[in-house]
């Protein structure tokens, strides 16, 4: 997808852009990990979390990919606090972390 595209560019800008576009319609996890992660790779750790919660809102439901997205722009920007409440936020509603859950939250810890 071409938000795809732009979030391995480095362009979350753009993601964002596209992303917003796309509310209007059905709008996917898949969309939502990417423009989170886009905003993770970018610094945007505030954006990141703000899209994880809006998720939430609109009753999709993270994934895996949406939790250590979000945990992963918490760790580079230096919230430490969030990372370890997403962290243990993803064993309350019974989703398996996986090595990048455990590695970025511990690297956020750090």
């Amino acid at each position: 997808s071409t938000i795809s595209a732009c979030e391995t560019g480095g362009q979350w800008q753009r993601t964002l852009g596209l992303f917003a576009g796309m509310l209007h319609n059905d709008c996917c996890p898949i969309s939502y990990n990417s423009t989170i992660s886009a905003c993770e790779k970018g610094g945007q750790w505030q954006r990141a979390l703000g899209l994880f919660i809006g998720m939430q809102q609109i009753e999709l439901l993270p994934n895996v990919i949406s939790y250590n997205s979000t945990i992963s722009a918490c760790e580079k920007g230096g919230q430490w606090q969030r990372a370890l409440g997403l962290f243990i936020g993803m064993q309350q509603i019974e989703l398996l972390p996986n090595v990048i859950s455990y590695n970025s939250t511990i690297s956020a810890c750090e």
